[in-house]
């Protein structure tokens, strides 16, 4: 008898979430629930499941490619990944994560990579990191027609700036900083900001001073949503665990068991057992030894 835990039904179809959707949902003080999803089956189930928004993120380089971070990450792997995403999730908002020099060379060339993850990529949005030095981007991007993500706090494509990865805000200077920050990327017309690990108490003030709504990681619960990612909350990334990863599963742990019982039952034949296997009615079989029967060769003399 199975012992898992039953799996919720698919919900009914629900209508598409957009941007403006975000918005509706802070102002009701509703939170606003957010993963990570890389592939077509990803994104298939958090979409059945109810998920909000998916984010295609750069972290597909760490725990789907197996960068050291995300810097490698490249415009065509994104791209790659968001069709895969686009294909399974048809209710979520969809947004795509702009890697590393794909917007900060030149403001022309950021409206170019942008417009490629709505025009190749089917997102609904993109996702890029940085304030103050970050709004001529945010608005020619917003100034095109595409939806903009801002992310402050930790951002993984300085983390060689940051001193690797580490907590922001945690100064008095520091947080008057991040907060200047998020006001101005809202100004510019940023629909939604990442905080990533900053303190939980800045992160709620800096939501109450928004009227956009903010996504948390790492950033206490005062938010109005949370992301994680996917492989961190079902735990299939084991190089690290996150000091703000809850995880929900231990997927790695149990994947390697179901290898070690296959590799076990091939190498003693005990698969691929009668049920698994294709048959063939009794008289095809013996028609089939007939056919089979080698011809007699006369030898010359």
């Amino acid at each position: 008898m199975s012992t898992l835990p039953p799996v919720s039904p698919a919900p009914l179809e629900r209508k598409k979430i957009t941007t403006l959707a975000f918005r509706q949902k802070k102002a009701r003080g509703e939170k606003i629930a957010v993963l990570t999803a890389y592939d077509y089956p990803s994104a298939l189930t958090l979409d059945r499941a109810g998920m909000d928004c998916i984010l295609v993120g750069d972290s597909l380089g760490m725990v789907v490619l197996g960068y050291e971070n995300t810097l490698p990450v490249t415009m065509d792997e994104m791209i790659h990944h968001c069709r895969a995403v686009a294909r399974g999730a048809k209710s979520a908002l969809l947004i795509g994560d702009m890697p590393f020099l794909s917007y900060q060379v030149s403001v022309e060339e950021a409206v170019r990579n942008a417009g490629r993850f709505l025009q190749q990529g089917g997102m609904d949005a993109v996702k890029l990191e940085g304030g103050r030095e970050r709004l001529d981007v945010v608005r020619a991007i917003v100034g095109a027609g595409i939806p903009v993500m801002g992310h402050l706090g930790l951002t993984p494509q300085s983390v060689h700036q940051l001193g690797g990865f580490r907590p922001q805000g945690r100064t008095a200077a520091s947080a008057k900083r991040l907060l200047e920050d998020a006001l101005l990327l809202e100004q510019a017309g940023c629909f939604s900001i990442v905080l990533e690990s900053v303190p939980a108490r800045l992160a709620e003030l800096v939501s109450r001073r928004l009227s956009i709504p903010t996504i948390g990681i790492g950033a206490g619960a005062g938010c109005d949503g949370q992301v994680l990612v996917f492989h961190d909350l079902l735990g299939l990334f084991d190089r690290f665990t996150p000091k703000f990863v809850k995880q929900y599963a231990h997927l790695n742990a149990a994947m390697r068991s179901a290898f070690d019982e296959y590799i076990a039952d091939v190498r003693a034949g005990r698969f691929p057992a009668g049920e698994h296997t294709v048959e063939m009615a009794e008289e095809e079989w013996e028609e089939f030894v007939k056919l089979d029967k080698p011809k007699s060769v006369k030898r010359k003399v």
